[in-house]
C-alpha cells in the first residue's frame, strides 16, 4: 500500500477543494466547476460580510459578480437548492442522487438526520403531521399549480395541528409544510425575491436535460462516495460518510470495497512523523496523477479567508486531525466568553490554517471592520501577516467595501504590516 506524508495529504485535500493551484475563472462556467467539484455549498442565513455560500466561492475564485450564481441557479438551472449534508446548493447533474434521498424521505425511511432508525422515526412523525394537515398541503400545491412561483407569505395557514419542536420552527406550519414538500421532491425553490424563497413545482423548475436515469441504491451510494472522496482529496470511510450527503450512505463499506476492486479508488497510508493516521485512507484513481505531482514538488499554494461553513473545515474532527486546528463557531457564545469573535474566519496560508479574522461589513458606511485578528502559535512571521493582509483586501473588494478598519485586537507584531 502506498504511503504518503501528512503534508502531502493536506496539500491534496486543499487542491481538490480548489484552494491551491491555478485560481478558477470568476465567470459562470468557472463558478459552476467549483460547485460541481465541491458537491455542495451550504446555505446559512448569517451574512456578516456576505452569505456563506458566496464566501465559499470567493475563497476559490477571488472577487466575482454574485449575479453569476443567480444565473446558474435561476436561469441556466445548472444548480438547485436541496438538502445534502444540510440546506445546500447542489449540481443538477447530480439530481439522481438527490431524487433518491427525496424518495427515501417520501417513503418514510429517512430524513436529514440520515438513513437511521432515528431518521425513520422522525420521518414517520412528519408523515403523520402532514396527513393530519392535508388541507394545508393540498391548498399549497393547488395555489402553486394555478399561480406559479409563490413566497410562503402567500399561503393561508389552514393547519389543524401546529408543528411542534423545541427549535425556531415551532408553529411555523406553512414554512414547514413547504420544506417537507421540498424534501419529498414535489416542490423546489424557483427563485428569490427580497431574500424570500419563491416556491414552484419541481417539474417546472428542472431543465429538460436533467438526468432521469433511475439507479439502484448501491450505484447511488458508490456515485455519491466518489463525489465525496474527490471533494475531500484523501479520506477514510468515516470522513467520506460525513461529507456531501452526510449520513446517507447505506452499506458504505460495501460500496468502498467495490470501488477499490474496480480500481476507482486507491488505499493509502498517511504517515505523520512517527505515527500513521488511523484507518484505511483512500485517494480517487483520477487524482493519483495529481498526488504524484504534489509529491514531486509541483504545488502552488494560495492564501485566503474561509467561511465558518467552508467545505474544507466543515468536519471539525477532520480539521483538527489534518491541520492541528481546533475550530468552533462562536455565533451563539456570549460576547464575554468569545475567544476569537462572532464570525471568525480561518486564514488558509499554503497548507496551514494560520490565523482567524473576525470581519463585519458596515453596509451604511461601506467599510469593512476587522474586529479581531488571532494568530496560531508559530505563525507570527511577517510573510504570513502580509499574505493575510492581501486576503483581507480581497474580501473587502468582494464585499464592496471602500476601506478597512482594524477596530479590534491585532497581534502587536502584525499591526504595522496589516495597516500598511
Amino acid at each position: 500500500m502506498r504511503t504518503i506524508s501528512a503534508t502531502t495529504a493536506r496539500r491534496l485535500a486543499i487542491t481538490r477543494q480548489r484552494l491551491a493551484g491555478k485560481t478558477s475563472k470568476a465567470n459562470v462556467d468557472g463558478i459552476f466547476e467549483v460547485v460541481r467539484d465541491l458537491g455542495c455549498l451550504q446555505l446559512d442565513p448569517t451574512s456578516v460580510v456576505a452569505p456563506s455560500h458566496q464566501l465559499v466561492v470567493f475563497s476559490r475564485v477571488g472577487p466575482y459578480q454574485r449575479k453569476h450564481l443567480d444565473t446558474l441557479l435561476w436561469d441556466e438551472r445548472r444548480l438547485f437548492e436541496a438538502w445534502a449534508h444540510a440546506a445546500s446548493i447542489v449540481a443538477t447533474e447530480h439530481y439522481p442522487i438527490h431524487r433518491w434521498i427525496m424518495s427515501r424521505f417520501a417513503a418514510g425511511t429517512g430524513t436529514w438526520h440520515g438513513l437511521t432508525a432515528g431518521g425513520a422515526r422522525h420521518a414517520l412523525r412528519v408523515h403523520a403531521w402532514m396527513k393530519a394537515n392535508d388541507s394545508l398541503r393540498r391548498s399549497i400545491l393547488r395555489q402553486i399549480r394555478d399561480r406559479g412561483p409563490l413566497p410562503s407569505r402567500a399561503f393561508e395557514d389552514l393547519s389543524s395541528g401546529a408543528w411542534r419542536t423545541s427549535g425556531w420552527n415551532n408553529g411555523r406550519n406553512v414554512g414547514m409544510m413547504l420544506f417537507y414538500l421540498q424534501r419529498m421532491g414535489l416542490l423546489m425553490v424557483a427563485g428569490r425575491s427580497g431574500g424570500q424563497k419563491l416556491w414552484d413545482l419541481s417539474a417546472r423548475c428542472l431543465p429538460d436535460w436533467t438526468p432521469t436515469t433511475s439507479l439502484r441504491e448501491p450505484a447511488i451510494v458508490r456515485w455519491a462516495a466518489e463525489i465525496s472522496l474527490r471533494a475531500l482529496g484523501v479520506a477514510p470511510a468515516a470522513d467520506i460518510g460525513d461529507h456531501f450527503i452526510r449520513g446517507k450512505y447505506p452499506n458504505l463499506a460495501v460500496a468502498l470495497s467495490s470501488l477499490e476492486k474496480q480500481g476507482r479508488i486507491v488505499p493509502v497510508t498517511v504517515r505523520d512523523g512517527d505515527r500513521s493516521w488511523p484507518g484505511r485512507w483512500y485517494v480517487h484513481a483520477d487524482d493519483v496523477a495529481l498526488l504524484d505531482r504534489i509529491e514531486a514538488g509541483q504545488w502552488t499554494p494560495r492564501t485566503t479567508l474561509l467561511s465558518p461553513f467552508d467545505n474544507l473545515i466543515l468536519d471539525r474532527g477532520r480539521t483538527r486531525q489534518m491541520f492541528g486546528f481546533d475550530y468552533a463557531m462562536e455565533i451563539y457564545v456570549p460576547v464575554a466568553k468569545r475567544r476569537y469573535g462572532y464570525y471568525a474566519m480561518p486564514v488558509l496560508h499554503e497548507d496551514r490554517l494560520v490565523a482567524r479574522v473576525d470581519p463585519a461589513l458596515n453596509r451604511a458606511s461601506g467599510r469593512l471592520s476587522i474586529r479581531a485578528v488571532s494568530v496560531e502559535p508559530g505563525c507570527e512571521d511577517l510573510v504570513v501577516a502580509r499574505a493575510t493582509r492581501e486576503a483581507i483586501g480581497g474580501l473587502a473588494t468582494f464585499a464592496g467595501a471602500s476601506a478597512i478598519d482594524y477596530d479590534g485586537g491585532v497581534p502587536p507584531r502584525w499591526r504595522r504590516t496589516l495597516s500598511a
